[in-house]
C-alpha cells in the first residue's frame, strides 16, 4: 500500500493537482461518455466494493482507536502493474451513477458532483494510514510536528496551527504552574497558489523564521472555554458555541487570522498518555468543501498519533540528556596542568543514539611533580557501564591520592569490581610518570598496550605484561619501569580505536603504530607533532565500519625537568635544620639567577622545615624545582597533614602556614605511604 494519499478530486482553481505533498480529498462527478461512444461493457454480476467501516472512537479517555495500517477490503490499490484491477460498473449514457451507501439503500439520488461515501471512506483510511506512518517516522519533537503538518496540508486541510504545552511534561512528571500553550509551528498551502479571497495564517514562517512565531504563548485559564474544549479531548468543529468562544483565547485577542464560517475548522486537543499536551487547529478555505462528521475521526487519529509520538520524543530526549550529562560528569571536564608533561584527550561515543559507554581516561597530579595516567574500559556501552565506570574512576582517583604503586592500584580496583558484582569486568592501564627521573612505571590489567612515539619519529609498542582484566579476582598484577625521554609522546587508548568487525586488535595496533610514525615524519626528526593535531590524525585512521565501540584516547608529551633545574637535599631532624635549609635555598637561587626571590623563599622554607623537624623522626627532604614557576617541596615521615588556623594574639606559634598562604602563589599538602609532602609555588621572571 503506498504511503501517498490517493485523490479523485477535481483541482481547485489556483492549486496544482500534482502537489507532491498530497492531493485533496474531494471526488468529482462521474465523467460522461463522449458523445457517440459506446457505454463501457462489464461482466455480469460486477458490483461496487463493499464500503469499509470508518474508525470508531476509543472507550477510554476519549481517544480514538488507532486505524490499522493493513489493507481494508475495497481500499487497497493493486499491488503491482500485473495485478488484477476490478472492472468499473457499466454506466449508461445520460443516466446518473448508481449511488452507494445510505443513498443507495434509501433510493434517494445524490446531487451531481458529490462523492460517494464509499469512495470517501476508502480514501480516509488510506490517508490516515499514510499520515500516521509519516508521523511515526519522526524521532524528535520537531520531526513529529513537521510530519503532522506535511501529512495534513493540503490533503486534509489548507492550513494547520500546532500548539504544544510549555514546558512539555516528561513521563510521570506532574506539571507545576498554569497550563501554557506555545505556537510550535504553522503550515499552509504556499502563498503563490492561494486563490483571491481565501484566508491565510497571519504569519507563515519558513523553517528559519519559526523562532519568531515560537514566542507566542497562550495561558489556558481554569474554567475558560478553551480549558473545557481541551478537557473534552475529542476534536470539535469550531462553529460550535464552546469552540467558537475558545478560539480568541487560543489565537489571541488581536489575532488577524479569520476563521471561515461553517464546518471548515476543527480544533483537536493533543492528548498524551496522561494529560493534554497541546492542540491542533485544522482549517479549510471558504471555496473548499467543508469538513464532514467523519473528518472528526480523521482529526482524532492524527491528534492521537502525534501526541503519543511527542510523548515518546520527549521521553527519548530526556533519556538522551541524562545519558549525556552522566557521561560528561564521569569524564574529566578539563585535564590538569602538570609539571613536565603536556596532555590531550579525545572521547567518541559508539553512536549518536548511544552516547554513553564504559570507556574513561584520567590524569591525576601526584606528589613530587609526578602524574598518574589512567585509561580503562568497562564492558558494554550502556548507562550501567557508565555508572560502573564512574565508580571505578572514583576509586582510582582515591587510590592515586594515597600514592600507591600502580600494581597496588589495580589490585584494589579488582577488589572493588568484585564488590560491584560477579559480572563486572573491565580493563585498565595505570601509569605514573616522574618528570625528574624521566621514568614511567606502568601496570596493565588486560588492556591494549600503549604506544610510545619517540622524538626521531620511531613508534614502538611498549612491552607491558598484559595481566588479567579487573573483576577476575585472585590475580597479581606486575609493574614495569621504562625510560620516558624528553620529547617522546605516550598514547593510551581503548580497544575501540584498534579493534572492529573488520580487523583484529593486533592488526589495529600495528596500523596505529604506522599512523603515528607517518604523522611524525611530517614535522621532521627534531620537532614532535603538535599534540592536539596528533590526536585528530589518530582518529582519522578510523574508516567506515570501524566504529563498533566507544573510544577513549589520552596522549602525554613528556617534557621532563632537566637535572640542572632540580636541587635536592636531606636534612637531619635537628634544631640546625631550618638554618641549613635557608642557606641551601639561597645558593640554589643564586645559581639560577633568581635572587629576587631569596627573601620570600628563605622565610617560607624556614617555616615549613621548622614544622617538619618538630615532629619527624627520620631525615627531612627538601627539593627545589625550577620550571615555569619555582616549586619547593618538604617531605617528612609524619602522616598528619598541617591545618591552616588563625593564631591568637597571645600564641607564640601557629603562624607559619598563614605566611605560606599569604606569600605563595599556591600551596598544599599530600599524604604519602611513607608520610607527607608540603609544597608551595612562587612566580619568577
Amino acid at each position: 500500500m503506498t504511503e501517498h494519499p490517493i485523490s479523485f478530486e477535481r483541482p481547485q482553481p489556483g492549486i496544482d493537482p500534482t502537489d507532491p505533498r498530497g492531493a485533496l480529498l474531494h471526488t468529482p462527478a462521474p465523467p460522461r461518455a463522449p458523445e457517440g461512444a459506446l457505454p463501457a461493457q462489464g461482466r455480469t454480476g460486477d458490483t461496487p466494493p463493499t464500503p469499509p467501516v470508518p474508525p470508531a472512537p476509543a472507550a477510554a479517555g476519549g481517544d480514538p482507536v488507532g486505524v490499522s495500517e493493513h489493507a481494508q477490503p475495497g481500499t487497497e490499490e493493486p499491488a503491482g502493474p500485473g495485478a488484477h484491477r476490478p472492472r468499473p460498473v457499466p454506466v449508461q449514457e445520460g443516466a446518473p451513477a448508481e449511488p452507494a451507501g445510505p443513498e443507495r439503500r434509501s433510493g434517494q439520488p445524490l446531487p451531481p458532483g458529490r462523492p460517494t461515501p464509499m469512495r470517501r471512506d476508502g480514501e480516509r483510511l488510506r490517508f490516515v494510514g499514510a499520515a500516521t506512518r509519516r508521523i511515526a517516522r519522526g524521532m524528535d519533537l520537531d520531526e513529529i510536528v513537521m510530519g503532522l503538518c506535511r501529512a495534513t496540508v493540503p490533503t486534509f486541510a489548507d492550513a494547520i496551527l500546532v500548539y504544544l504545552r510549555e514546558p512539555l511534561p516528561v513521563g510521570d512528571e506532574r506539571p507545576t504552574g498554569p497550563l501554557v500553550l506555545r505556537l510550535r509551528r504553522t503550515d499552509r498551502i504556499p502563498a503563490e497558489r492561494d486563490t483571491e479571497g481565501s484566508f491565510v495564517p497571519p504569519v507563515q514562517p519558513e523553517p528559519a523564521d519559526l523562532d519568531a512565531v515560537g514566542a507566542e504563548l497562550c495561558e489556558v485559564r481554569p474554567g475558560s472555554a478553551l480549558a473545557e474544549v481541551l478537557r473534552g479531548v475529542r476534536p470539535v468543529f469550531t462553529d460550535a458555541p464552546a469552540a467558537r468562544a475558545a478560539l480568541p483565547e487560543l489565537l489571541g485577542d488581536r489575532s488577524e487570522l479569520p476563521i471561515p464560517e461553517g464546518q471548515r475548522a476543527i480544533l483537536a486537543p493533543l492528548r498524551g498518555r496522561r494529560r493534554v499536551i497541546g492542540a491542533a487547529l485544522f482549517l479549510r478555505r471558504p471555496d473548499r468543501t467543508a469538513f464532514e462528521a467523519d473528518d472528526l475521526l480523521v482529526a482524532a487519529q492524527l491528534a492521537t498519533h502525534s501526541a503519543l509520538g511527542i510523548d515518546k520524543a520527549v521521553l527519548y530526549g530526556r533519556e538522551a540528556y541524562i545519558a549525556d550529562e552522566l557521561q560528561r560528569t564521569m569524564l574529566p571536564e578539563n585535564l590538569p596542568r602538570c609539571t613536565g608533561v603536556r596532555l590531550a584527550s579525545r572521547y567518541l561515543p559508539a553512536a549518536e543514539t548511544a552516547r554513553v559507554g564504559g570507556d574513561w581516561y584520567d590524569a591525576i597530579p601526584l606528589p613530587g611533580s609526578r602524574v598518574a595516567l589512567v585509561v580503562g574500559d568497562v564492558m558494554g556501552h550502556s548507562m550501567t557501564s557508565a555508572a560502573i565506570m564512574g565508580q571505578l574512576r572514583t576509586t582510582a582517583q582515591t587510590l592515586a591520592g594515597l600514592d600507591l604503586p600502580p600494581q597496588e592500584v589495580l589490585h584494589h580496583l579488582d577488589e572493588q569490581a568484585q564488590r560491584l558484582g560477579t559480572d563486572r569486568m573491565a580493563t585498565c592501564l595505570y601509569a605514573v610518570y616522574d618528570p625528574v627521573s624521566h621514568r614511567i612505571t606502568i601496570a596493565n590489567a588486560g588492556h591494549p598496550p600503549p604506544v610510545l612515539l619517540h622524538l626521531g619519529g620511531r613508534a614502538e609498542v611498549l612491552r607491558v605484561p598484559p595481566g588479567a582484566p579487573i573483576g577476575v579476582g585472585g590475580v597479581d598484577f606486575e609493574a614495569v619501569e621504562l625510560d620516558a625521554p624528553a620529547g617522546a609522546t605516550l598514547l593510551l587508548y581503548t580497544d575501540g580505536l584498534v579493534e572492529s568487525r573488520l580487523r583484529d586488535v593486533w592488526t589495529g595496533i600495528e596500523q596505529l603504530r604506522e599512523k603515528l610514525a607517518a604523522t611524525a615524519q611530517l614535522t621532521g626528526p627534531d620537532h614532535p607533532p603538535p599534540l592536539e593535531a596528533l590526536c585528530d590524525e589518530v582518529l582519522d585512521m578510523l574508516g567506515p565500519g570501524d566504529r563498533d565501540d566507544d573510544i577513549a584516547l589520552l596522549a602525554a608529551r613528556f617534557d621532563g625537568i632537566a637535572p640542572s633545574d632540580v636541587a635536592y637535599w636531606y636534612l637531619e631532624p635537628e634544631d640546625a635544620a631550618p638554618g641549613r635549609a635557608r642557606r641551601l635555598a639561597r645558593h640554589a637561587l643564586a645559581r639560577w639567577g633568581l635572587e629576587e626571590l631569596t627573601d620570600s623563599v628563605e622565610l617560607l622554607v624556614s617555616e615549613v622545615v621548622t614544622n617538619a623537624v618538630r615532629y619527624a623522626s627520620r631525615p627531612v627532604t627538601l627539593r627545589l624545582l625550577r620550571t615555569d614557576v619555582l616549586r619547593c617541596e618538604v617531605g617528612d615521615d609524619v602522616p598528619q597533614l598541617p591545618r591552616l588556623r588563625q593564631a591568637r594574639a597571645t600564641d607564640e606559634g601557629g603562624r607559619g602556614l598563614y605566611l605560606v598562604n599569604r606569600l605563595a602563589r599556591r600551596w598544599g599538602a599530600t599524604r604519602l605511604s611513607t608520610g607527607k609532602v608540603v609544597w608551595f609555588e612562587l612566580n619568577h621572571g
